[in-house]
């Protein structure tokens, strides 16, 4: 049979979609299909700069790492300018800051007076810390606190010590999103332009720099979903390798190779397990992209054995990858979560640190330690589920993509004259927790593209980054009537950013286009990032708590829900 027909033959699903207009995938190698190869960086912008031919050539094959360092560098620059301003405790940074300080000083959550009292205290000259060392009942698991510990251990309890790690991941998670994109779409420009977009996201620069719990989530689950991209495509190149060459030299689907052939040891995976279990240990909806990612594991293992010729591909998933895959991820993230509470078990005084001590009954078999933290654990689950406090910046789930109710994280009025007030009316001072609006009324629509693509195109690329977007989004709508807020959408932005870099991708047009199409593409995704870049730069002082007239401030409070 010939090489085109053996690789490409459309499946019978591929078959039944082509009525709802599928378009069948060009044929490719075999082998290529596995192992999507990163194509040869392009030099012709660099030698129409002037440069020399080998110059140029340098330049292209350095852009992969250069141009996401360049672009995480830019985003570094502004989220830690003026980090310590405002001197105070930004909305809920008065928990978590004294929180991560006790963990550094005790191992445990100990006790503080009323914020009224210790805020005061903590922000004082001299400074008085009044933290006792009884333990206290916390709604949070202790890995996200441990992380804002260490820049206080750095710097002190003082408001740049508690946020200077979120600045770190907050721009830490662009790079890492660049070169993300990069494996996704196998385009380093798209990849940097995803990064880019994140760095202008609003919503992202706000918790970048405040000591709050989410970015902290978004950090570890991008660095799951880029492990799982890595294991992804060494998974692949591993079976694309073990296809035997026929006699004329090509490279075709094997049905032996890929039902049962081995995938070897891999890594990757057991680094979304810990990566996934330092997420929930930091707030508990990391759980949910633990259950999403093994799924999308699943599916991508699937469809490598079809590709590679497996004639029952569940079914050799099943024998060969199910096992390992949950052995790889489920026990590593539980280890994970378990060994972040050390601090808690070594202690005497953590909250409910001897609740299973000496206690009987069917699971005294059990460990008392573990015993006291699953009952300790149950009782924060009570607490979380049954949050219903009415909160005047609450906002339903159903209006977060489109930024129906940010969140007022602070809010001054100076007067003339008064904290660099210099108009002759009052002035604001808001940080408003807001993503760059046409970055996010985009993503809206880049997400209807994306479904199309994973629809009626079978993208795998699409896929992935829905499934990230479901993971982070979805899960909160079955907590409708818990008091919830629009900034929790923090974990799933960088996907958000790369659904609107690949709807540019989309404009910008496949290679082998007319230069026609190419400049009207181009254009059109120029225009498109010039607006969001402005967009951002045009909310920039009510991200920063800049002082500007009170006519400023209103003017930019585009929603009545805004305000």
């Amino acid at each position: 049979m010939p090489q085109k027909a053996a690789d490409c033959r459309p499946t019978s699903w591929e078959r039944r979609l082509r009525r709802f207009g599928y378009v069948e995938r060009p044929c490719t190698s075999v082998r290529d299909r596995l192992a999507v190869p990163f194509p040869e960086p392009g030099s012709r912008l660099w030698r129409t700069l002037g440069l020399s031919p080998a110059a140029a050539g340098r330049l292209a094959r350095w852009s992969g790492w250069g141009g996401p360092l360049l672009v995480a560098f830019l985003a570094g620059l502004p989220r830690f300018w003026r980090l310590g301003r405002p001197y105070d405790f930004v909305f809920d940074e008065t928990y978590y800051a004294k929180d991560a300080w006790a963990l550094l000083r005790l191992g445990y959550e100990g006790t503080w007076p009323d914020r009224k009292i210790a805020d005061p205290q903590i922000l004082a000259d001299p400074q008085v810390i009044p933290l006792s060392d009884t333990g206290s009942f916390i709604a949070h698991p202790p890995t996200g606190k441990w992380v804002i510990a260490l820049g206080e251990w750095m710097f002190g309890l003082n408001p740049f010590g508690w946020r200077f790690m979120t600045a770190v991941l907050g721009t830490l998670s662009v790079l890492m999103l660049c070169r993300i994109g990069r494996r996704l779409f196998r385009s380093t420009l798209l990849g940097c332009l995803a990064g880019a977009l994140m760095a202008v996201d609003g919503l992202h620069y706000v918790m970048s720099r405040t000591a709050l719990l989410d970015l902290v989530v978004m950090f570890f689950v991008l660095a799951a979903f880029g492990c799982l991209l890595l294991d992804r495509d060494s998974t692949r190149a591993r079976l694309a390798a073990a296809l035997p060459v026929a006699e004329d030299g090509h490279v075709r689907p094997d049905q032996d190779t890929g039902d049962r052939a081995g995938t070897g040891v891999r890594p990757w995976r057991l680094a979304v397990g810990l990566f996934l279990g330092l997420a929930a240990s930091t707030k508990w909806n990391g759980l949910y992209f633990l259950a999403f990612f093994v799924v999308l594991a699943l599916l991508w293992d699937v469809g490598a054995r079809r590709v590679a010729g497996a004639r029952h591909p569940y079914r050799a998933v099943l024998r060969k990858d199910l096992g390992w895959s949950v052995l790889s991820l489920v026990p590593v993230a539980v280890v994970t979560y378990l060994a972040t509470w050390t601090g808690w078990f070594l202690s005497d005084d953590g909250y409910g640190r001897h609740w299973a001590d000496g206690r009987g009954g069917t699971w005294s078999w059990i460990p008392a330690p573990l015993r006291s933290l699953w009952h300790y654990e149950y009782s924060v689950y009570q607490f979380n589920v049954g949050l219903h406090t009415p909160h005047k910046y609450e906002s339903n789930p159903w209006s977060w993509l489109v930024l129906g109710r940010p969140v007022l994280f602070h809010y001054q009025s100076p007067k003339p004259g008064k904290d660099g007030c210099q108009a002759t009316a009052d002035c604001s001072q808001a940080i408003l927790a807001l993503g760059t609006p046409l970055l996010w009324w985009s993503a809206c629509c880049a997400l209807v593209y994306l479904l199309y693509r994973w629809a009626l195109r079978r993208d795998w690329r699409a896929g992935a980054v829905l499934c990230a977007v479901g993971a982070g989004y979805l899960p909160w709508f079955l907590y409708q009537d818990r008091t919830i807020f629009s900034f929790y959408a923090v974990v799933f932005v960088p996907y958000l950013c790369l659904a609107v870099a690949m709807m540019l991708g989309a404009l910008l047009g496949p290679p082998g286009m007319n230069d026609k199409r190419r400049t009207r593409g181009a254009a059109a995704a120029g225009t498109l990032l010039l607006l969001i870049a402005w967009n951002f730069i045009y909310f920039f002082p009510i991200y920063t708590g800049l002082t500007i007239p009170y006519p400023s401030w209103h003017t930019r409070m585009w929603l009545d829900t805004w305000i």
